[in-house]
């Protein structure tokens, strides 16, 4: 196989601090850059989730939206003011109750 130089530019403390994550896990920037480009060569995609700025804003307000929601629909239940003791109690009911039903 050919080898050739592929030349990238990063910010030094970047660079420094990869350096040192590469040393931790026993390897090279080379071996990373390449384990990076080979995962995404096998599985035609990026090893990671990359989004848009806009999508992360219309994300934030759907689950501002959510949440919202959640908290109008606890004032209606009554359960508003429970304890997270209180809350891990019937979380821990239901996983019970899942576990007996299987």
């Amino acid at each position: 196989m050919d080898a050739v130089n592929v030349t990238i530019r990063m910010d030094k403390e970047t660079k420094r601090e990869f350096d040192a994550f590469c040393e931790n896990v026993g390897i090279n920037i080379t071996t990373a850059f390449n384990m990076f480009i080979k995962a995404t060569l096998r599985t035609r995609e990026l090893p990671f989730v990359v989004t848009d700025v806009d999508s992360r804003k219309q994300a934030r307000k759907e689950l501002g939206e959510i949440i919202k929601t959640i908290q109008e629909q606890s004032v209606i239940n009554g359960t508003d003011n429970m304890t997270l003791d209180e809350i891990n109690s019937i979380v821990a009911e239901c996983r019970k109750d899942m576990r007996a039903a299987r």
